[in-house]
């Protein structure tokens, strides 16, 4: 499986700003990563097979690009694509708190056929620290991506607790 990468001015930022990488950490991470203003690259054109976009995260500008099929960057003009072919097309919108113009614009997004996942935090799988909470998310978009992925087990439901009828049991 090849990765291809695109990354915001914004994105970057947030790379420096959140994480302990570098932007050239990051993009050698991918197998090729492209301007974002190269709305010529491969991942432009629908004839370019892909097994979808996943967009993380995905700042409300973007979704609202994406939303109004305004696609003067090559994320939104991927994200256009993947959308138009039927691929998944998954944003981890992580705004918060969410104000009507942002859940207007995410319904429509939900009307075109892609996949909102906010990268929120899972307590079930009892996380033993941060990667724990950030592994979950990812295994969730490898999941929706129908991709294999180790980071979390399936879930297999709970343990039946049997009651000794004490109180507070």
């Amino acid at each position: 499986m090849q990765t291809h990468l695109v990354i915001s001015a914004p994105g970057k930022r947030t790379i420096i700003e959140e994480t302990a990488y570098t932007v050239r950490d990051v993009e050698g991470l991918a197998a090729h990563h492209y301007d974002i203003r190269d709305i010529g690259a491969s991942i432009a054109s629908g004839s370019f097979r892909t097994a979808g976009m996943v967009i993380a995260p995905c700042s409300i500008k973007t979704a609202g690009a994406i939303a109004s099929c305004h696609t003067d960057s090559l994320i939104a003009r991927a994200a256009d694509v993947t959308l138009k072919e039927g691929r998944p097309l998954i944003l981890l919108v992580r705004e918060t708190p969410l104000h009507i113009g942002h859940l207007k614009c995410m319904l429509a997004l939900a009307e075109m056929g892609a996949v909102l996942l906010p990268p929120m935090p899972a307590f079930y799988n009892r996380p033993k620290d941060l990667d724990d909470i950030v592994n979950h998310t990812v295994a969730r978009v490898l999941d929706r991506l129908n991709l294999p992925q180790t980071l979390v087990a399936e879930w297999q439901g709970t343990v039946r607790r049997v009651s000794t009828g004490e109180p507070g049991d």
